[in-house]
């Protein structure tokens, strides 16, 4: 039997690195006194977010970047706690950096990093994420006591194939970080007035982000019988509050929009949970879109007749 406790982390990030820094530190302390296993926290919640708590990265300072990420590290070996960590990655010359989750383990060494493959955007690149970065090539599967974990950022959630991938590694947790916040109040009326005024009683959020992103969560939890833990930024005005998915598709726990906090959530690989596909789903990976036994009839075969 493999436990794992999380502590799936939200503050309000800014462009402030340092005071980013402060909230980290403290919240990964919290997390620690509260048997937290591993912090997870936001997207790009160490250096802040480009395009929307900081126009972009020109004059941006990597050496302090640097300097508090590593302070971060010290923070992760004390504490004996695993940390991922949202932040930006600078590569070199003209190259846009990676949107990236550092991978710190319970001796406060980087042993992988995940960088955001699907950066939303025009495919010029001069919109949204793909105007500030470069999109990352790789998954990142790694093992936390026993437990075996993958890592995801934000627009990711729209595309399964990511889901299946992780399915197909059998991971078991994963740790998808968000930055569905600093919306402007006129942001967040642009976005009701598109999804219509006359249906938003009928959905438990008001904007894009707010509707779709919790509600993939839970069919991606359900669907590939995987947990979640979905961090978000805090900073006024945020789609959602941080949340926990177990791998039947059940929400164990959220925390208040808006509000700093730490949510701690524990999983247990070998519990009952309910699974209605798991006789059907590998051979769906592998391609047989069906269950049970077909068979060969004429009046199957005569599809447009009574």
């Amino acid at each position: 039997m493999a436990r794992l406790t999380v502590a799936t982390c939200q503050f309000p990030v800014d462009a402030d690195v340092a005071r980013n820094g402060r909230y980290v530190m403290r919240q990964m302390l919290s997390a620690r006194k509260q048997g937290a296993d591993v912090a997870h926290f936001p997207e790009a919640c160490l250096s802040g977010y480009a395009g929307s708590d900081f126009p972009n990265y020109d004059g941006f300072d990597w050496e302090l970047l640097e300097r508090v990420t590593r302070r971060v590290l010290a923070l992760a070996g004390e504490l004996r706690l695993w940390v991922v960590l949202g932040s930006t990655h600078r590569l070199t010359g003209d190259h846009k950096p990676h949107n990236s989750l550092y991978i710190i383990d319970a001796r406060g060494r980087i042993v992988d990093r995940y960088d955001k493959r699907f950066c939303a955007g025009d495919p010029e690149g001069r919109t949204g994420d793909l105007a500030h970065y470069t999109p990352g090539d790789h998954p990142s599967v790694f093992t936390i006591s026993g437990v075996r974990c993958g890592a995801l950022i934000c627009h990711d959630y729209r595309y399964p194939e990511l889901y299946r991938e992780h399915k197909r590694q059998d991971v078991q947790l994963i740790f998808h970080s968000y930055h569905a916040a600093h919306m402007t109040s006129g942001k967040v009326a642009e976005l009701r007035a598109a999804i219509g005024e006359d249906v938003q009683r009928f959905n438990p959020g008001s904007t894009y982000p707010g509707i779709t992103m919790p509600a993939t969560m839970i069919a991606q939890a359900a669907a590939n019988h995987v947990w979640i833990s979905c961090p978000n930024s805090s900073a006024r005005e945020s789609c959602w509050g941080a949340f926990f998915v177990r791998a039947d598709g059940v929400t164990t726990g959220r925390l208040p929009r808006n509000r700093t906090g730490v949510l701690i959530s524990t999983i247990d690989t070998e519990a009952a949970l309910y699974d209605s596909t798991a006789a059907w789903r590998a051979r769906a990976m592998g391609g047989a879109l069906h269950s049970g036994t077909l068979v060969h009839d004429s009046r199957s075969e005569q599809r447009t007749q009574l």
